[in-house]
């Protein structure tokens, strides 16, 4: 059967058991053959299994013939969810699964989400060795992007990917997901078919949904249905029903048949849709430019570059709203007949890049991807300059946060990024991918030279005086959480005793970086370079940390172990 069942809201606190294993036992007397749970389905954190045990119920005595899918990968906290893929987690969790559904080997075991913190590899390998100790039959992964699919497909055997598809979420049709999967036969579990309980509601009257129905004499639900398993029949809808009417209603959408003028409405409404390769128009006469780069990689400069050789430039910064907004200027612009566009903005997921080549061959016009290989040390150098060029000094987490201005962003800004980058690709539809170098701007008329000392290091005295005679500047980066900076600078006349050296420190609290200051983010060593005019490749940093040596590496200065003497 083409659809299956999610199980979830089963467990949700709101549904009777009676009710929940009615639903169950019409389902099965039905005919679906794919029910899909997880261990951390439960009303609370202390009945973890509750969903399991609930189908287990339902399934003593029937015969084997359904597929069950279950999951693991996340613990519960209270109400929250939180990744855990260690293999440690993970072993334990399918041992739980296992006594809960009351069998000896789980048909399809899925990582419910990658866990952040740790390596896929890792989680890939622990699936991999319940496999072969046989309490799994298939391995399936859930919540993933294209690059975390190929580098799972690496790793293990993947039967399923079971993602979120439905009118209101497509990214898996934009970003290639669905595509691999096609090509190598892999099934798609698409859970919250109809957008998820919140937004269920809005299907009745989202177009062209609502008009087929009207036309089939049906509901707009199995027209969604119908639609998603016409895409492609690896794709197999696994709506969360709670009610027995609700579940008959789901199974009407088998005996849909959409029409070929249907299928063009749906096709015209969600390009994505379209089944088989994306194929471009056979004349494109303009041109869009893409880019793909971190906040702060020099996207503004390149964008600069190309106004002046006659594009027009679109930058969602400037103008407010968000990347969709931006996507309708773009439809205005070339409607109106511009033909050469630069867009000033990062597309890391090919989701939001899937809507610009969309909208530009609509219009008539190829896009092309410049990608920026600037590094993330390199952004955060770029990004503190501006900031320090603009304010003359490091800006707090508080006036950060506060600022509307694009060019003034927290360290955690280009750490999503990064965590968010899918690389650009041929089959995204471009005419071209372009590698952009990246190059630093000349420094020329900088000569100082300075030492960077760590507050653990002011016991070299021998070398720093020696440093000063060579006519270095010494300044002391520290890390000194919770000191203001009256009782800070006394405290380090104390310690320097007397030594020609500046304190600059950041007193922000420990945890995620929320500021530009601690090491080896370059924050206070920028604002030194820029003050004093100081040459980096003339600069010592003097310290043995991974702290010190990534300081040092952003800013382009030379590292010296404590101990060690090097002159210029």
């Amino acid at each position: 059967m083409a659809l299956g069942l999610g199980l979830m809201r089963l467990s949700s606190g709101d549904v009777s058991e009676d009710a929940a294993l009615r639903v169950l036992h019409e389902a099965l007397d039905r005919g679906v053959a794919l029910f899909d749970t997880a261990d951390v389905y439960a009303p609370s954190a202390g009945e973890i299994g509750h969903n399991e045990r609930l189908l287990a119920k339902a399934l003593a005595g029937r015969s084997s013939s359904v597929v069950v899918a279950t999951k693991g990968g996340l613990r519960r906290q209270g109400k929250r969810l939180i990744p855990d893929g260690r293999a440690k987690h993970l072993k334990a969790a399918c041992e739980a699964s296992l006594r809960a559904l009351g069998v000896e080997c789980i048909d399809l075991y899925q990582l419910h989400a990658p866990d952040p913190k740790v390596p896929l590899a890792t989680s890939l390998r622990a699936l991999n060795a319940l496999q072969n100790e046989g309490k799994v039959r298939d391995i399936g992964i859930c919540n993933i992007n294209l690059e975390q699919l190929l580098a799972a497909r690496a790793m293990a055997t993947i039967a399923a990917v079971q993602v979120e598809l439905s009118p209101f979420e497509l990214t898996p049709l934009k970003n290639g997901v669905v595509d691999h999967c096609v090509q190598h036969g892999i099934a798609i579990i698409a859970h919250s078919p109809f957008g998820g309980h919140r937004r269920a509601k809005r299907i009745g009257r989202k177009e062209p949904f609502a008009a087929i129905a009207k036309r089939h004499g049906v509901t707009a639900y199995e027209v969604a249905l119908a639609w998603l398993r016409h895409i492609h029949s690896v794709i197999r809808p696994i709506p969360g029903v709670t009610r027995v009417e609700t579940l008959v209603s789901c199974l009407h959408a088998l005996d849909v048949a959409l029409s070929a003028a249907d299928i063009a409405e749906l096709e015209e409404a969600f390009p994505a849709g379209r089944p088989g390769p994306r194929r471009a128009p056979k004349r494109l006469e303009g041109e869009v430019v893409l880019f793909v780069g971190y906040p702060g990689a020099g996207k503004s400069t390149l964008a600069e570059s190309w106004v002046e050789r006659g594009y027009g430039c679109l930058n969602r910064d400037e103008r407010g709203g968000n990347l969709a907004g931006l996507r309708l200027a773009l439809a205005d612009r070339l409607a109106n007949g511009e033909k050469r566009l630069v867009l000033d903005n990062t597309y890391p997921r090919r989701a939001s890049r899937f809507d610009v080549v969309e909208t530009a061959w609509k219009h008539g016009a190829a896009v092309r991807c410049l990608w920026l290989e600037t590094t993330l040390e390199q952004a955060q150098v770029n990004a503190v300059t501006r900031m320090v060029k603009r304010h003359g000094r490091l800006l707090t987490p508080e006036e950060i946060q506060a600022s509307q201005s694009p060019n003034t962003f927290p360290p955690e800004a280009q750490f999503r990024y990064r965590r968010e980058l899918e690389p650009p690709r041929e089959d995204e539809g471009f005419v071209a991918i372009e590698r952009v170098a990246f190059e630093r701007r000349d420094k020329s008329g900088r000569t100082g030279k300075a030492v960077f000392v760590d507050y653990a290091h002011l016991q070299e005295r021998g070398a720093l005086e020696r440093y000063l005679a060579e006519g270095y500047r010494l300044f002391c980066l520290a890390y000194l959480p919770g000191l203001d900076e009256a009782r800070a600078q006394e405290d380090f006349a104390r310690a320097s005793k007397g030594l020609d050296i500046e304190l600059h420190f950041c007193p922000h609290e420990p945890g995620p970086a929320i500021c530009w200051c601690r090491k080896p983010l370059p924050g206070l060593g920028v604002l030194l370079i820029e003050k004093y005019a100081l040459d980096p490749a003339r600069c010592l940093v003097l310290g043995d940390t991974l702290a010190e040596r990534g300081f040092a590496e952003r800013l382009g200065c030379r590292l010296v172990t404590p101990g060690k003497r090097e002159l210029e």
